[in-house]
């Protein structure tokens, strides 16, 4: 079986082509940058993956109206890699993620609260890691949520 799910932000606008021919078809490409869990680097820094997505037909629509650099997104997929040769002819590999699911991980209030600090991928996450869990496996509640938004009492 060949599927993945990943959950990351955009890490520049997607990028559109169409097809040539009698029935044109868009194709998206865009990057993830999808956080890794534990800590990397030498500093104890967040680390992130940079993985490489293509998005055909009426998703690669999608991608193209609503999709934007720092959007947080849900994708599901397959892998698929390939090779070519380049001008300088040496082989190069390839691995892709085929989207075939993407839908937002973030409200719009909370896409564009966070586009006002997106900088790069140093920047907080919307919600709080599983390890601000306390034991029992709940989770502490943000400052600044009111208890009249919470689905108990």
């Amino acid at each position: 079986m060949n599927k993945v799910i990943l959950m990351g932000r955009l890490t520049r606008d997607p990028e559109i082509r169409y097809t040539q021919g009698e029935r044109q078809m868009a194709i998206a490409r865009y990057t993830l940058a999808v956080d890794r869990r534990g800590r990397g680097g030498n500093n104890g820094e967040a680390t992130a993956d940079f993985i490489s997505c293509v998005a055909f037909d009426r998703s690669a629509e999608f991608a193209e109206k609503y999709l934007r650099q720092g959007t947080k997104m849900v994708i599901t997929g397959r892998i698929q890699t390939g090779s070519y040769t380049n001008k300088d002819g040496q082989k190069v590999y390839t691995t892709d993620v085929i989207v075939e699911e993407q839908e937002f991980a973030e409200s719009k209030a909370a896409a564009s609260n966070n586009a006002s600090s997106f900088e790069g991928f140093s920047q907080a996450p919307a919600r709080p890691e599983p390890s601000s869990a306390i034991s029992g496996g709940f989770m502490n509640i943000p400052d600044g949520v009111e208890d009249e938004g919470l689905p108990f009492n």
